[in-house]
């Protein structure tokens, strides 16, 4: 067996049940915490593209979204035919 320390930590009811629903089978908890510790937050994207490229992918989900709502309409339109 290793060398691991172990380290006991208090959760309140309510932590230790958010703790256990994001555990998956056949994951210990220290795995749970693992995985979730090492999870990138939205936060650390800021700054990683310029203003205008974010205006850039907005507009173009913005156009992708009308194509998308164009196509459905004229299916629609065949299905009320």
């Amino acid at each position: 067996m290793g060398d691991t320390e172990y380290r006991n930590v208090r959760l309140t009811e309510d932590a230790y049940q958010r703790l256990k629903s994001r555990k998956q089978a056949g994951e210990s908890f220290s795995d749970t915490v693992e995985r979730i510790a090492g999870e990138r937050s939205l936060l650390d994207l800021a700054g990683i593209i310029s203003d205008d490229e974010a205006e850039e992918m907005r507009e173009a989900i913005r156009e992708q979204e009308d194509r998308s709502r164009d196509e459905l309409d004229r299916l629609a339109d065949r299905m009320d035919s």
